[in-house]
């Protein structure tokens, strides 16, 4: 079986790993990530197609033989996060850091991509290499499929290491479920209009501050009182701006928040009434909004015939170290969705969680890190499925 070379080649893994953790970039734009990638690329014999929209990377594989086209996805995008790990190939970019693991996900898979290069005579079809850039923003994936990423694909798989689900997850245990996995992830601005004065006269103005807090308020009624107690959704303020002075009324006020949800239906209603609900509060006390929902990623819903697979294929690398149910999906957010309304397939997760060399951190933490010692694995699981699923 081809996935055993991944064992062998894990310190090579952990190398590519750590230079990428080095030069984390943001957003759409990732010439160095970019330039990494291709260089392994080239030295494995792949050929590739670049985007001219972002800094993604489309590569394939052909087997020995005519067959089926599966694909396999890494995300390598960061966060503006200043990394406070101590380790000693932390981040150089001044900043910015590789807080989600994304640095691990497009090692694994050039890991993945080097085993397979070496054996592709031995497969029935072919493998597409997708390192795609903005998931942090729910944006590269939709390039990518404008690019053609999906075009003749059969089914699409993908990995997210860390913590995720929870720390309590051991490192090195693989969770692969059917139906739905993680929420959408949309972002939602209501800019707040009032008239301001002085606050020893409010009287004289429009308290964008008061019509506010009175929306904010009301919001928290969607989730407690429009839907069925069964079914998850979740709406969060992060952010409300507004004023400069303790005595002045401002003129506006700025709410900025998220919405998550496990249907389609469920995150349609929570946009509609978002809506509705901070126009007719702001008009009650004379003020009005401008409101925005800026669309993230449709919720994640595997394949069940997919995940079975995936779970099958893998149970060499993991043995017993392998979950294939859950009482609860994720709320987090993932454009891998985007992928999966196009064709059939899978997102898992490998969990890195160990307590002993302190990777138990959760996401988008100055200190988030992984156990590299699962890195191989991860790379081992994409080979195990694209041999079985190109030459069952």
């Amino acid at each position: 079986m081809m996935w055993n070379k991944c064992k062998e080649i894990e310190s090579y893994i952990i190398g590519m790993r750590r230079d990428l953790h080095k030069i984390p970039e943001l957003g759409f734009e990732l010439p160095k990530t970019r330039a990494y990638v291709l260089e392994k690329l080239d030295e494995y014999g792949i050929p590739y197609t670049l985007s001219e929209k972002d800094s993604s990377v489309i590569a394939t594989l052909k087997g020995g033989k005519p067959g089926k086209t599966v694909a396999l996805r890494a995300d390598m995008d960061a966060l503006p996060i200043k990394e406070e790990t101590g380790v000693d190939y932390a981040s150089t970019h001044e900043g910015c850091m590789h807080a989600c693991g994304h640095d691990t996900h497009t090692a694994m898979l050039l890991g993945a991509a080097k085993v397979l290069a070496e054996n592709k005579d031995e497969l029935c079809g072919e493998v597409r290499f997708i390192f795609q850039t903005a998931e942090e923003l729910a944006k590269g994936s939709s390039i990518v499929i404008e690019n053609g990423g999906m075009d003749g694909v059969d089914a699409v798989f993908g990995t997210h290491i860390g913590t995720i689900l929870s720390k309590d997850i051991p490192a090195g245990t693989l969770i692969v479920c059917p139906g739905p996995v993680m929420a959408s992830y949309d972002r939602f601005v209501i800019n707040v209009k009032g008239v301001g004065c002085h606050g020893s006269t409010p009287e004289k103005g429009v308290d964008p501050v008061n019509i506010a807090a009175h929306i904010v308020t009301s919001l928290e009624a969607i989730s407690a009182r429009e839907f069925n107690a069964c079914l998850p959704n979740v709406i969060t303020i992060g952010k409300i701006a507004g004023g400069d002075q303790y005595n002045i009324i401002p003129g506006s006020v700025l709410i900025e928040g998220t919405t998550r949800a496990l249907s389609e239906e469920v995150r349609q209603k929570m946009a509609k009434r978002i809506g509705e609900i901070a126009e007719a509060t702001a008009a009650a006390f004379g003020g009005s909004v401008e409101y925005t929902m800026d669309w993230g990623a449709p919720p994640v819903v595997n394949d069940a015939a997919c995940a079975a697979f995936a779970a099958e294929a893998a149970k060499d690398v993991f043995g017993e170290k392998i979950i294939t149910s859950r009482e609860f999906p994720n709320m987090g957010g993932e454009d891998f969705a985007f992928y999966l309304g196009k064709v059939p397939g899978a997102f898992m997760f490998l969990s890195s969680s160990n307590p002993e060399k302190g990777t138990d951190i959760a996401h988008h933490n100055c200190k988030f890190n992984v156990d590299e010692d699962v890195l191989w694995q991860g790379s081992a699981a994409f080979v195990a499925i694209a041999e079985k699923y190109l030459n069952c």
